[in-house]
């Protein structure tokens, strides 16, 4: 096996693994809806901000990653739902819809041989595909903790 097929596999495992903790669907699959938009005492986001975020911040960094005219939101307010809780019933289960096909959009970014992991992204300062694929890994485990955290003071964390 090459080292460039052997990388572009380990960097999908980063988004996906839960050798070292909870991938994203054990987080939130079962996540009690009635405690979504609960901020317990010393917490500064509830469990749908933070789904949310997470969903707002892959997006950007994904449509970054292959579009060239992309324009990211303005931060902090882009990035961010503007309420505790979730806008209407289905809300949680969009964004989880949503969270997991922009997995699914980073991994094809990520596994395709034609996409140069090291060239700077021609539109970025910098920026390379193995970059933010590493960034959605690290943005995404940072989170998840968060809301792994937040169902253990919550007491819904059967782990």
């Amino acid at each position: 096996m090459s080292h460039d097929k052997t990388l572009r596999e380990q960097l999908v495992k980063t988004i996906d693994w839960n050798e070292a903790h909870a991938d994203f669907h054990a987080v939130v699959n079962d996540f009690p809806a009635e405690l979504r938009g609960r901020k317990p005492d010393g917490f500064p986001y509830s469990a749908w901000q933070l789904l949310e975020h997470i969903r707002l911040a892959l997006w950007d960094i994904l449509e970054f990653s292959r579009d060239a005219r992309h324009k990211s939101p303005k931060w902090p307010e882009g990035y961010w739902p503007n309420t505790a809780e979730p806008p209407s019933k289905d809300s949680w289960d969009k964004s989880v819809k949503a969270v997991t096909e922009h997995l699914d959009a980073m991994r094809k970014l990520i596994t395709d041989p034609a996409r140069d992991l090291f060239g700077p992204l021609p539109h970025g300062t910098g920026q390379t595909l193995l970059r933010q694929a590493l960034l959605v890994g690290d943005h995404n485990a940072y989170h998840l903790g968060q809301l792994v955290l937040l169902r253990k003071v919550l007491g819904t964390w059967k782990a």
